[in-house]
Parts: structure tokens; C-alpha cells; sequence
């Protein structure tokens, strides 16, 4: 079974559709998804900024990575949920993708 066969069967199933047509619920995970990668990524720069020195000097790395470290985690797995969950409502478009499959290349890297 190819990649593009399992996609094919995924976006057939009755869950993909419900949520795929869902008036409110796929927007609500795509806001989601969006929120939480502003979070993860907004985080990271602060703590990216500390470690080179740039911002909050007076503090030290490692308070700094106590405060922010849980949040870029829970945002780094609430993204990650989400975004599973906008493959599985249209899995064949996503597959196609180029930008798609250039984000999954660059968060393995």
C-alpha cells in the first residue's frame, strides 16, 4: 500500500469527514495549532536571546530555562497533536503538499 493509497483511505473515513466539515471544530484546531506554534516558537527565541546574551542578562540561563522550557514543551506537543489532527481532515491535499513535506524535512533536521 502506497503513502498516497493510505491518505486516500484516511480522508474516506467517516471521523476525517465529520471533522474536514465540521463548521466549527476545524477552524477551532487550526487556530489551535497556530496559537500554540507562536508559542513554541516565541518561547524559543527568548530563550535562543538569553543564551546568547541578548536579553535578560540580569537573570540567570538556568532560572530561565526552568520558566520557559515546560511551555515551549507543552506548546511543542499541543502543536505537534494539532497539527496531526489538520493531516487527518484532509490527508491527500496535506500529502501533496511541497510546503507540507518541506516542514516535515525540517523539524526532523
Amino acid at each position: 500500500m502506497s503513502l498516497l493509497a493510505f491518505c486516500e483511505w484516511l480522508a474516506a473515513t467517516n471521523n476525517s469527514t465529520a471533522l474536514r466539515e465540521s463548521l466549527y471544530m476545524y477552524p477551532l484546531v487550526e487556530s489551535s495549532h497556530v496559537l500554540f506554534l507562536m508559542l513554541f516558537v516565541g518561547l524559543t527565541v527568548i530563550l535562543d536571546m538569553r543564551l546568547l546574551g541578548v536579553a535578560f542578562t540580569q537573570v540567570p540561563v538556568s532560572q530561565v530555562v526552568d520558566r520557559v522550557l515546560p511551555w515551549v514543551r507543552a506548546g511543542f506537543a499541543i502543536m505537534v497533536f494539532t497539527g496531526v489532527l489538520l493531516f487527518y481532515a484532509i490527508p491527500v491535499r496535506t500529502y501533496q503538499s511541497v510546503w507540507f513535506r518541506a516542514k516535515m524535512i525540517m523539524l526532523v533536521l
